[in-house]
């Protein structure tokens, strides 16, 4: 196949918050800040990328960019040389947790098949992302939508739908500093004892059932974790007394979002505004920086779709 085959597409793919305290490496939602991205083919010889919103920000020195070497990797396999525009305009903080790279690899991945008009093939596109991540909590919601939960078994990681209350609000902030997901893995231990591991057993249960009703009591069992958050938070400063702050204005819990340096916190919806805006004061520490965030979130239900 000649790069003259391909045709114009589009993909847009929600950002996602995981492990939500006790549901580690294995709960994620979909949230309404997007990645997009557009290909136009050109008669020009190569790929010209262009990047915009959070993205713009991106130098040489973060990488090669993913989105760009997910779809050139997939194409070529299949004997294609893309020539043309490959445009990103993203609203999702960059290695903040919010899923941004697993988002890049399932946009590379479904665009490099819609460019040859080819349909969707939702399983292939989520095994990519999987390898690349080494963990589908994130790819998962942001493919197929909503709130999901993947389990990894003999045959292979297996991903399912879970219920989500309307009556649940979200508030997220972040500091301008990133987080690598390699950085925050490092910080964990090699093993933890057996009683921990039984008691995030019983706060998976209480997540699961208190976002499924909408129960604050519950979620703030669920919230609670002792695998990932007491080793990450110290790596984020003030986020302590950010966490403190979300409470005071209301928020029933919060926690770390993915594996950070972003907080996620659940309430009221009606309060999310207001939550956001708390952390994000104190996460900014009186600088004026615009790389500092907060903003209500709300759940995506639909996942990754092509425009």
């Amino acid at each position: 196949m000649t790069a003259a085959g391909l045709i114009a597409a589009h993909v847009r793919v929600p950002c996602s918050t995981s492990n939500l305290g006790a549901g580690y490496d294995t709960i994620g939602l979909a949230l309404d800040r997007y990645l997009d991205v557009t290909f136009e083919p050109g008669s020009k010889d190569g790929l010209v990328l262009e990047r915009e919103g959070t993205l713009a920000s991106l130098s040489e020195d973060d990488g090669p960019d993913i989105v760009a070497t997910t779809f050139q990797d997939a194409l070529k396999r299949e004997g294609v040389m893309p020539h043309g525009l490959l445009r990103l305009t993203s609203a999702i903080p960059i290695s903040r947790g919010l899923g941004s790279s697993s988002a890049a690899v399932l946009a590379g991945f479904d665009l490099a098949r819609a460019v040859r008009g080819e349909p969707r093939a939702d399983d292939e596109t989520f095994k990519a992302a999987l390898k690349h991540e080494g963990h589908g909590d994130n790819a998962a919601p942001s493919l197929y939508g909503g709130l999901r939960a993947v389990a990894t078994t003999a045959d292979g990681t297996v991903v399912f739908p879970l219920e989500l209350s309307e009556s649940i609000g979200f508030a997220y902030a972040a500091p301008a500093m990133k987080l690598r997901t390699h950085a925050a893995r490092s910080a964990l231990p090699a093993k933890v004892p057996h009683k921990v591991a039984a008691g995030s057993l019983g706060r998976v249960a209480a997540l699961i059932r208190g976002l499924a009703e909408g129960r604050p009591e519950l979620i703030r069992i669920g919230v609670k974790d002792e695998l990932h958050v007491p080793y990450r938070l110290p790596m984020i400063p003030n986020a302590g007394a950010a966490m403190s702050a979300a409470i005071d204005a209301g928020a029933w819990a919060v926690t770390i979002s993915g594996a950070g340096s972003g907080l996620i916190a659940l309430s009221e919806p009606e309060k999310s505004v207001d939550i956001a805006e708390a952390m994000r004061l104190i996460l900014s520490a009186g600088v004026d920086d615009p790389e500092c965030v907060g903003f209500a979130v709300c759940p995506d239900h639909e996942g990754l779709r092509r425009l």
